[in-house]
C-alpha cells in the first residue's frame, strides 16, 4: 500500500494513516446537516461513493485540520492544495459547467 496525503507523505502501513473528512462533520452539521434525517447524516459519514467526502491523511494532517473546513484550512502540499480548491469550487456549483485551462 502506498499513499500520500495532504503533506506529501507516502505510507506503506494502514495504522499510520487517518480517515479525515473534506468537509468536517461539524461544518456539515453548521452547513445544514442539522436538519437531515439519521440515516442521512449516517450516510454522509460513510460516504465512500464520492472521492472527495474521505480521504486517507497523516496523523498530523488530521490534527492541524481538526474540525475545520476548506475556507479555513488548506493542506500544505500544492498538489493537493489544487484538489481541495478544486472540489470546494464544485460543490458550491455542483451543475455548473466548467473549463479548466493547464498553466503548463
Amino acid at each position: 500500500m502506498r499513499c500520500f496525503s495532504f503533506d506529501d507523505q507516502y505510507f506503506d502501513n494502514a495504522r499510520k494513516l487517518d480517515v479525515d473528512h473534506l468537509v468536517p462533520l461539524s461544518e456539515a452539521w453548521d452547513s445544514g446537516a442539522c436538519g437531515w434525517t439519521a440515516k442521512e447524516r449516517e450516510a454522509y459519514a460513510n460516504d465512500l461513493d464520492d472521492e472527495r467526502a474521505l480521504i486517507a491523511v497523516s496523523a498530523a494532517s488530521d490534527r492541524s485540520k481538526a474540525d475545520q473546513d476548506p475556507r479555513t484550512w488548506l493542506p500544505p502540499y500544492a498538489v493537493y492544495l489544487c484538489r481541495a480548491a478544486l472540489s470546494e469550487a464544485l460543490s458550491r456549483c455542483p451543475n455548473e459547467p466548467i473549463t479548466v485551462t493547464l498553466a503548463w
